[in-house]
Formats: C-alpha cells, sequence, structure tokens
C-alpha cells in the first residue's frame, strides 16, 4: 500500500483511482491509513464479510481473508487486468502501470 502512495500522482496521470479494499473492518482501516499516510480510500467489505472479493474470485473461505489480488477496470466496468500475489510477496506496481498505459493507448486509437 505504501508504494502505491508513493506513486500516486503516476496512477493520477493515467486518469486511474487508487482503491484499497479488504474484509478488515472500518475502524482497522481508518488506523492503517493514519499509519501510513494513505491519500487513497480503504473500503472494507467487512459485513456480509467478503461479499466483494467473492465476485471478483478473490476470497479465501477456509481462511476468511482475500486474496491479495490486483485489478485494473476500465471506464465501462470491465476487469482489464488482474493478478494475484502469493501472501508476503510485494507484486509491485509495473504489471498496473503496464495495464493503464494500455488502456491509455487504446483510449487514443478510439
Amino acid at each position: 500500500m505504501s508504494l502505491y502512495n508513493e506513486m500516486l500522482a503516476e496512477f493520477q496521470e493515467l486518469s486511474a483511482e487508487v482503491v484499497g479494499i479488504s474484509v478488515d473492518g472500518p475502524w482497522c482501516h481508518a488506523a492503517f491509513s493514519r499509519d501510513r499516510r494513505l491519500h487513497f480510500p480503504l473500503l472494507a467489505d467487512f459485513e456480509p464479510k467478503g461479499e466483494v472479493a467473492k465476485l471478483y474470485g478473490a476470497y479465501r473461505p477456509s481462511d476468511g481473508i482475500s486474496e491479495r489480488a490486483l485489478f485494473v477496470i476500465n471506464r465501462e466496468g470491465i476487469i482489464h487486468w488482474s493478478h494475484v500475489s502469493p501472501v508476503g510477496v510485494n507484486p509491485g506496481a509495473a504489471g498496473i502501470l503496464a495495464a493503464l498505459e494500455e488502456l491509455k493507448e487504446g483510449e487514443k486509437a478510439k
């Protein structure tokens, strides 16, 4: 999350909005966001737990948590790119930036 916070201007230059979401509650997110000084919203997929993660195929019912998944969603609401990262592995931002560049090029071609 800290990496995406640092790169927020780059994402915004590519007309992207950054949003974090997890099955943790809003109070946990508020504390995490305050501690990390995040400048983008964190949404709580808390009740019913994991409903959004389930829709994206990113919920682990056996553990009660969501995967560390990244999604780039286009203006029409369609998933353009996604990546699931193993827990404990930082997925970086290269894939996100490449997908955003691809979307931007596609919009120019229209």
